[in-house]
């Protein structure tokens, strides 16, 4: 099975002086806000959440995690991931699910958590 693990593209479209402007970012707020109803409260509130597990479940695969609990995080990363709109991580984790002993697919979910963690500890300072 041929798995890419390879981070998700950042689509670039040119802002009005024609510099590159990223367009993706590792959450999609208009998701998010669908999900809470837009209640700005909740929205922290599901993001804090999401954070401490992003973190436990990256802590958790960097101390040593075997292949069967890499795909059991992998897992039940993807799902919370998803819920809170977060594409990029749902996509890496299920390419570690597919492959858990893969250790370029495990380095891109872990790149993938930090990236996105950073996006969220600046949304909510």
């Amino acid at each position: 099975m041929d798995v890419q693990c390879n981070k998700h593209p950042v689509f670039e479209t040119p802002d009005m002086a024609g510099r590159a402007i990223a367009r993706e970012r590792p959450v999609d707020l208009v998701r998010l806000a669908r999900q809470t109803g837009g209640d700005r409260a909740l929205e922290e509130e599901v993001l804090h959440l999401f954070l401490k597990q992003a973190k436990s479940i990256g802590k958790a695969m960097r101390d040593g995690a075997d292949a069967g609990q890499c795909k059991r995080h992998a897992h039940t990363l993807k799902g919370a991931a998803r819920s809170v709109g977060a594409g990029a991580i749902a996509d890496t984790a299920q390419a570690v699910e597919a492959a858990p002993g893969e250790g370029q697919c495990v380095r891109a979910l872990l790149n993938e958590i930090d990236r996105t963690c950073d996006y969220i500890n600046s949304l909510l300072r």
